[in-house]
C-alpha cells in the first residue's frame, strides 16, 4: 500500500514539473512578452561634428545609463574617446526605436558628411532607376543575382550606399521583445524596403548585444562572435567575450548582431576551422553579411535541404573571399534563410520559411523622383 502511495506521490510531482516547464516554455519562448531594453540612442557622430544636432549627454553619461540599466556582466573597456561624441537616453520603451534623421535636409546633411558620402559615385544615378534585378537613386544602388557554386544555389545582392542610414533593421511588430515574429516580406513591406533578409533572430535567446538603428537595446556577455555596423560606415566583426559598449558608443554603432561566427579573419582570409558542432558546420541554408569597404557590401542567401544543397561554413567563407569582401559574418539560417526583392521573396526557404523577430533592410531615407 505504502508502495502505491509513494508511486502516486512521484507520479504527481512529475506532472506538476512538467507542467510547470511547459510554462515557463511558453513563457520565455512562445507568448510574446514585451521587454524594457536599454533604449539608449548612439547618435552620429558626424552630425554631432558639423553641431547639427546635440542630444546634451556625454559619453560618460550614457555609459552611467548603461551601468545604472544593470549590464554588469558586460566588459566596458576604456573609450578610444571621441570627444564630438552626444548621446542621449529614448527611454526605457520596448518599442521599435530609430536614429534615423526626421527630415530631408538633416538626412541629406548626413549624407554628405558621413565619410561614405562622396564614395562610390559612379555607382549612383540622378533619378530612380530600375530594371528587374537592380534599382539605382542618388543614394542606393543595389544588383540582386542567381548564382551556382557547386550543388548550392545562392542569392547575391551587392549593395552601395551613399547614406549609412539606409542600411536599417526592423523589429518584428514594431516591438522589443521575445516571442515577436513577424515575416520578412511583411517586415519589409511596412517598412517600405528594397531588400531584406533575415537578421539574427535576437529574440530566440537573451544572451548578446541588439544595437538597431542606433538605439542600445541590450548589451550582455556572449560568447558569441558579434558583427557591427558603424555610422562610418566600417563593418568589425569583435569576439563577444571582449565586446565593449563603451567603445561601441565612442565609435558610432548603428547596428550590431550577435549571431556568427565570423567567416573570414582579421586579415580577411578564410577560415577553415569553426568553434561549432558538426550539424551547424555541415551544409545548411545560409543568410550572410559581407563588407568590402565603407559604402559597399553584400547580403547572401544560399538556399539547402532540397534541390539546393545548402552550404558548409568553410565553403560559405571560401565564397566571401572569392567575393573580395574584408569581413563576413553569419546570420541566422536553416528554415529562417530569405531574401525579398521588390516586395518578393526570390529565394527557396527551407520548409517554407519561417517567421523571425528581426530583419536587415535596404531602404530609402529621402524622396527622389
Amino acid at each position: 500500500m505504502k508502495k502505491h502511495v509513494m508511486l502516486r506521490n512521484i507520479l504527481i510531482d512529475a506532472v506538476c514539473a512538467g507542467l510547470a516547464l511547459v510554462v515557463f516554455a511558453l513563457f520565455h519562448h512562445v507568448l510574446p512578452r514585451q521587454q524594457q531594453g536599454l533604449g539608449i540612442v548612439i547618435t552620429n557622430p558626424y552630425l554631432n561634428e558639423s553641431g547639427k544636432t546635440d542630444t546634451g549627454s556625454s559619453l560618460g553619461e550614457v555609459i552611467g545609463q548603461i551601468a545604472d540599466a544593470g549590464v554588469s556582466d558586460t566588459p566596458l573597456l576604456s573609450a578610444k574617446g571621441n570627444r564630438n561624441n552626444r548621446n542621449g537616453g529614448a527611454g526605457g520603451s520596448g518599442k521599435g526605436g530609430s536614429a534615423l534623421t526626421g527630415s530631408g535636409e538633416t538626412a541629406e546633411a548626413a549624407a554628405d558628411e558621413t565619410p561614405i558620402g562622396e564614395n562610390f559615385s559612379e555607382q549612383y544615378t540622378d533619378t530612380v532607376v530600375v530594371t528587374e534585378n537592380s534599382y539605382t537613386s542618388p543614394d542606393i544602388a543595389i544588383h540582386v543575382s542567381e548564382e551556382t557554386v557547386g550543388a548550392t544555389t545562392y542569392y547575391l545582392a551587392d549593395i552601395y550606399i551613399r547614406d549609412i542610414t539606409c542600411f536599417q533593421s526592423a523589429l518584428a511588430q514594431d516591438t522589443y521583445g521575445s516571442g515577436f515574429r513577424d515575416s520578412i516580406e511583411n517586415m519589409a513591406l511596412l517598412n517600405n524596403a528594397l531588400l531584406a533578409v533575415n537578421g539574427d533572430y535576437y529574440g530566440n535567446t537573451g544572451e548578446g548585444v541588439v544595437i538597431r538603428n542606433g538605439v542600445i537595446y541590450r548589451a550582455n556577455r556572449t560568447d558569441c562572435d558579434v558583427c557591427v555596423l558603424y555610422y562610418d560606415g566600417t563593418m568589425k566583426v569583435l569576439p563577444g567575450n571582449t565586446f565593449s559598449v563603451e567603445d561601441a558608443v565612442a565609435q558610432g554603432a548603428w547596428q550590431a548582431w550577435t549571431f556568427g561566427p565570423a567567416l573570414l579573419d582579421t586579415d580577411g582570409s578564410v577560415l577553415t576551422a569553426f568553434d561549432s558542432t558538426r550539424r551547424i558546420i555541415s551544409a545548411n541554408p545560409r543568410t550572410a553579411i559581407g563588407y568590402y569597404e565603407p559604402g559597399h557590401y553584400c547580403l547572401v542567401v544560399a538556399d539547402g535541404r532540397g534541390e539546393s544543397a545548402g552550404i558548409t561554413l568553410p565553403d560559405l567563407s571560401q565564397l566571401f573571399y572569392s567575393l573580395g569582401c574584408k569581413a563576413a559574418y553569419n546570420l541566422d539560417g536553416g528554415n529562417s534563410s530569405i531574401m525579398v526583392w521588390e516586395n518578393e521573396i526570390i529565394n527557396n526557404p527551407s520548409g517554407g520559411g519561417r517567421e523571425s523577430s528581426d530583419a536587415l533592410l535596404i531602404a530609402e531615407v529621402k524622396n527622389h523622383e
